[in-house]
């Protein structure tokens, strides 16, 4: 591995821990040995978008493009900073974001990183950040994911909805931020922060039911994998509707204690 690859995997690297100063560090590094690289003025684009800062997004991927005239990164971002420069919204500007490094952690049944469909408006959608956080809200049969000043940005999948639904009406609380967002694509990162009282023993997110969701239409195997995780979670249901509805009778030595935990290594 030569300099440039190595400081361009650096560089890769630091974007995605969102360590953004030191990953603009690095990619400066390589336009001083390599001036004539559309990917780091792609990179440095994508870096000070994020950051808010759309002058200097603009002019590197105007750079990359003129490097290579028809790259599709370039041309849809610069679509999206024209957006932005037709809003012309200072709130927009101004916003900041912290950065956890940690953010995106996965944890199997807590988190779960989905794509949102039914997405609202451009000048929205545009102004996404990464690491950004958002609200979700129920609306009629469906879970919407909307900015903290209440800006429409989607809805989760239906399947995903349902569920949630339950459980935020049960008063469990998640954190949502954004994951990735371009004006075709949005996606969040859900992590539950707390369960209602009612559904203290269910699991938020089903393993098979994220894969299904993320990975689009289901193979025969994975449908099959999917009904067992349904059956799974109906079976705790009905072993805690028993255990409520008659804790102490004639039976009770028949009741098992069924943890989340449990259904995930029979999963596997």
């Amino acid at each position: 591995m030569n300099d440039i690859e190595l400081l361009e995997q650096q560089a890769i690297d630091a974007a995605m821990n969102l360590q953004w100063k030191q990953a603009i560090a690095l990619n400066n590094q390589i336009i001083k040995l390599d001036p004539e690289n559309d990917s780091v003025y792609l990179r440095l684009g994508f870096i000070y978008l994020q950051l808010k800062d759309v002058a200097k997004s603009k002019r590197f991927y105007s750079k990359a493009l003129r490097i290579q005239p028809k790259n599709a990164v370039a041309l849809q971002n610069l679509e999206r900073i024209r957006v932005l420069e037709k809003a012309k919204s200072s709130k927009d500007k101004s916003e900041q974001i912290a950065f956890d490094p940690d953010l995106f952690i996965e944890s199997t049944g807590k988190t779960k990183t989905v794509a949102l469909a039914n997405l609202g408006q451009k000048n929205i959608l545009a102004s996404l950040a990464i690491g950004q956080p958002v609200m979700l809200k129920i609306k009629k049969r469906r879970v919407e994911v909307r900015t903290t000043s209440n800006d429409y940005i989607g809805t989760l999948p239906d399947d995903l909805s349902k569920r949630l639904i339950d459980f935020l009406k049960a008063k469990s609380i998640y954190v949502t931020y954004v994951k990735e967002s371009s004006l075709t694509k949005v996606v969040v990162f859900i992590k539950e922060e707390k369960k209602g009282r009612s559904v203290a023993h269910q699991v938020s997110f089903l393993q098979n039911i994220q894969r299904k969701i993320e990975e689009g239409p289901a193979t025969g195997e994975d449908k099959e994998e999917t009904a067992d995780a349904e059956d799974q979670e109906e079976h705790l249901e009905t072993w805690e509707k028993m255990a409520n509805e008659n804790p102490q009778g004639e039976d009770k030595d028949l009741l098992i204690e069924i943890h989340p935990d449990d259904l995930d290594e029979d999963e596997e």
